[in-house]
């Protein structure tokens, strides 16, 4: 099954399941595929959800939405395959919403499409700019890709929307860690220990940059720190 941030879930969430209440984005003109499917879904039930959805779309098969909640549905499953298709036939049909690029690239990186997963996460920091999300999730692929003067610009993006979020905050200070800038990283990941205990990536990393050693070239220049251990980006996602 593949791992999905919990950010993501609540962005779908927030998308399909707030009957009576607005939705976030959506290109559809409803936000329900058929209350039972989408019930499913909502509870997580992933077989009656697909078993129903397979319904939805067999009846209705130009229904953008309801290739989107397939999609979702199988992802959760663990056909990640069929997700993608999900996903791709629903922007066929003229689906344009953040979320769905968004879990759109998630899958694609998971399936390790990185280039279409680029992608798809673009077009979701351009149709959800406003989404912390968002820049999060393409922070974590530029970080991941070694486009650290881009992964820095998303993350700083994604804490002017959410000023608080540790998980963000101790992306950044792995970039400034692997730009060469462990300075910069370390009062970052002491205010987080002191702040907010419980968070183990900060602890870990704090941990890690006072292991490191500062190595010195025959010129005088001061080489990036050499971390004795792998730096945790985050623990909302399972990233290779």
């Amino acid at each position: 099954m593949r791992a999905i941030s919990l950010a993501v879930i609540r962005a779908f969430l927030l998308l399909s399941f707030a009957i009576g209440t607005s939705p976030v984005a959506s290109a559809a003109d409803e936000q329900i595929c058929e209350v039972g499917a989408d019930y499913s879904l909502g509870v997580e039930d992933y077989s009656e959800a697909i078993r129903r959805h397979v319904d939805v779309v067999r009846q209705h098969p130009e229904k953008a939405l309801a290739h989107y909640h397939l999609g979702f549905a199988r992802g959760m499953s663990g056909d990640r395959t069929a997700e993608v298709g999900e996903y791709q036939r629903a922007e066929s049909l003229g689906l344009k919403s953040w979320d769905l690029f968004l879990n759109l690239g998630l899958a694609q990186l998971e399936n390790g499409e990185l280039a279409a997963a680029m992608a798809s996460l673009l077009a979701a920091v351009r149709l959800g700019g406003d989404h912390f999300e968002s820049h999060f999730e393409l922070a974590l692929l530029d970080e991941r890709t070694g486009m650290l003067e881009d992964a820095e610009h998303q993350t700083l993006a994604s804490l002017r929307l959410s000023p608080e979020c540790p998980e963000a905050r101790n992306l950044l200070g792995v970039i400034y860690a692997e730009q060469g800038n462990p300075a910069r990283a370390l009062p970052i990941w002491r205010e987080l220990v002191r702040e907010v205990p419980d968070y183990q990536p900060a602890r870990v990393n704090l941990d890690l940059l006072s292991q490191a050693p500062v190595e010195s070239s025959e010129r005088g220049a001061v080489h990036p720190f050499a971390p004795h251990g792998r730096l945790v980006r985050s623990t909302l996602v399972d990233r290779p």
